[in-house]
C-alpha cells in the first residue's frame, strides 16, 4: 500500500495536476492529523494502564506498521502540499496571504522535523529493543512514552495547522 502512495505521489507531482496535488496534500494531512490524535490523547492514556507484557505485545505489532505509515503521510502531505502552492502560486511573495503560507511551512517544518527526529527513531529503538532476547520493558516503556507524547504535540500543531490552511483556503 505504502509503494502505491508513494508512486501515485510522483505521478501527482510530476503531472502538476491540480486535484491530485489537493488530494494527497489534503488526504495525507488529514491522515497525520487523525493519527497524530488517536496516538497522543485516546492511544496514549490506554498505553500508560497496560501492563508491561502487554505493551510489549501491543508495541511488536503496532510499531513496524508505524515505521511505514508516518513517513508515507509527512511524505504525501509535505510533497503534495509544496508542490500545491508552487502551482497555484502561493509560493510567491507577492501572494497576499504569503506571510500566512510561512506560518504554514514553520509548524509543519516542526512536525516533520518531531515525526522524522522523534517519532521514527522511537519506533526504531522499540523494535531493535524488541528483537532482543530479553527486551527490556521499562526501556520500552520510555520509548513509547516519547513516541506517543510527541504523537500528541504533533497533533497539537496539526490543529494549528488546520487553522492556517482554512484561513488559506477561504481567501
Amino acid at each position: 500500500m505504502v509503494a502505491v502512495v508513494l508512486v501515485g505521489l510522483i505521478v501527482a507531482i510530476a503531472s502538476n495536476n491540480l486535484w491530485a496535488l489537493t488530494f494527497f496534500h489534503v488526504a495525507g494531512g488529514g491522515l497525520w492529523t487523525s493519527l497524530d490524535l488517536f496516538l497522543g490523547l485516546v492511544l496514549g492514556p490506554i498505553m500508560g494502564s497496560l501492563t508491561i507484557p502487554a505493551r510489549i505485545e501491543f508495541t511488536t505489532k503496532f510499531m513496524p506498521k508505524m515505521l511505514l505509515i508516518m513517513p508515507t503521510l509527512v511524505a504525501m502531505t509535505l510533497g503534495a502540499g509544496f508542490q500545491l502552492a508552487r502551482h497555484v502560486g502561493n509560493l510567491e511573495a507577492s501572494y497576499p496571504h504569503h506571510g500566512w503560507v510561512v506560518a504554514s511551512y514553520i509548524v509543519v517544518g516542526c512536525m516533520a522535523v518531531i515525526a522524522l527526529g522523534l517519532l521514527e527513531p522511537a519506533n526504531l529503538a522499540v523494535l531493535f529493543e524488541l528483537k532482543k532476547a530479553r527486551p527490556n520493558g521499562a526501556r520500552i516503556q520510555r520509548l513509547m512514552k516519547v513516541f506517543i507524547y510527541t504523537a500528541g504535540i504533533t497533533g497539537v500543531l496539526q490543529i494549528l495547522t488546520i487553522v492556517i490552511m482554512t484561513f488559506l483556503a477561504s481567501r
